[in-house]
């Protein structure tokens, strides 16, 4: 999807994100600003209110193709100036250039004019931490035996586990050599923090994180809190065993994009890469986090009836947090999908595709 709105936004969409330290690949929802690439998760159906990372864009380096991802062709590779690697998989080849052409254009113009001074507000004078692997220095804080220590930590009476102190991390990067002074400690956090490498926890780092300068983002306090970024914890996943015919899989692909499905045991809404074929007319899923080719499900389009859904209300058999720009495809069994575009213009599109493969 490629939109332009009043907030500076140059586009927005879900792309697939490899995690730095557990190399699982989770679906965010991408919004590109002219100056950084800001990613959230959907929970539920709705987008969380939450940033979950930021990529600052000034002088990134982008790969794109980037082949070295196993079955995984549609991926494109930033390099932030901090050495950190961003690896992103977008649904389709024209989706994948897409992106890759307008963050290549945002980082174009935030270049200097020819002749003209380069400043950098991340990089204070006497401070070496640009010259710090972001990427090490996040595998070094989570290694197990030398690592900073994880522990529970109250703030104005609630218990957040699992979290460490400001000042923590700032001992933590002097003892480790990593930050010659405290206030390199505080830069070099800073720029973790930026890059989603860490997260706030509970009021006061938040709070600071608002208000706060560049160069202040992260507070040396004992009772400002912090922990690792969401996409560095591991979680097990469960493999879904599927048998497909080939023949349902050897139709003409017509249409590929990310959409949230409904499932149908939980009501839980997930990203799923939907994937619309002819000759014969099916229509399959797949777990985008997945690095494996068989999807996840799907259905013969013959005699199906799809349906755009009001967005006034909660339709009957819809659960959760609903975003909006719904609609339902009911199968020759009777089997009902329930499933939310990005937005009006994709969902009329999706509609008008699977109708003509359909029948109807």
């Amino acid at each position: 999807m490629d939109t332009t709105k009043n907030n500076g936004t140059l586009r927005e969409g879900f792309l697939v994100k490899r995690g730095h330290i557990v190399h699982n690949w989770k679906a965010r929802w991408f919004v590109l600003m002219p100056d950084k690439l800001l990613y959230y998760k959907y929970d539920g159906g709705r987008r969380d209110s939450c940033q979950r990372g930021k990529i600052i864009l000034k002088d990134c380096v982008i790969t794109c193709p980037f082949l070295e991802c196993e079955n995984r062709p549609l991926v494109f590779k930033l390099h932030t100036k901090n050495g950190v690697d961003h690896f992103l998989e977008a649904c389709s080849r024209e989706e994948r250039d897409n992106w890759a052409g307008d963050i290549t254009a945002a980082v174009d113009k935030l270049r200097p004019a020819e002749g003209g001074e380069v400043t950098n507000e991340e990089d204070p004078a006497g401070s070496h931490f640009t010259k710090v692997n972001l990427s090490k220095v996040l595998d070094t804080m989570y290694d197990v035996h030398s690592g900073i220590t994880m522990s529970a930590h109250v703030e104005q009476g609630s218990t957040y586990s699992n979290c460490f102190s400001g000042s923590e991390v700032v001992d933590w990067l002097v003892f480790m050599q990593l930050a010659l002074t405290r206030v390199e400690a505080i830069t070099l956090a800073s720029a973790l923090l930026e890059e989603g490498f860490l997260r706030t926890v509970g009021m006061k780092s938040v709070a600071a994180l608002r208000t706060a300068g560049l160069s202040e983002q992260f507070v040396d306090d004992s009772t400002a809190l912090y922990s690792f970024s969401d996409s560095l914890k591991k979680r097990g996943s469960v493999k879904a065993e599927t048998s497909l015919s080939a023949v349902e899989l050897s139709g003409k692909v017509i249409k590929r994009g990310y959409l949230l499905k409904q499932g149908h045991r939980r009501k839980n809404w997930k990203v799923r890469l939907f994937v619309l074929r002819s000759e014969p007319s099916y229509l399959h899923y797949y777990d985008p986090t997945k690095d494996d080719v068989s999807p996840v499900g799907g259905f013969s389009l013959r005699a199906c009836l799809v349906s755009s859904l009001d967005d006034n209300g909660v339709p009957i058999g819809v659960k959760g947090n609903i975003q909006g720009n719904l609609f339902k495809i009911i199968t020759q069994s009777d089997i009902h999908y329930f499933i939310q575009a990005p937005n009006n213009q994709d969902k009329m599109e999706w509609i008008d595709a699977i109708r003509e493969q359909t029948g109807s």
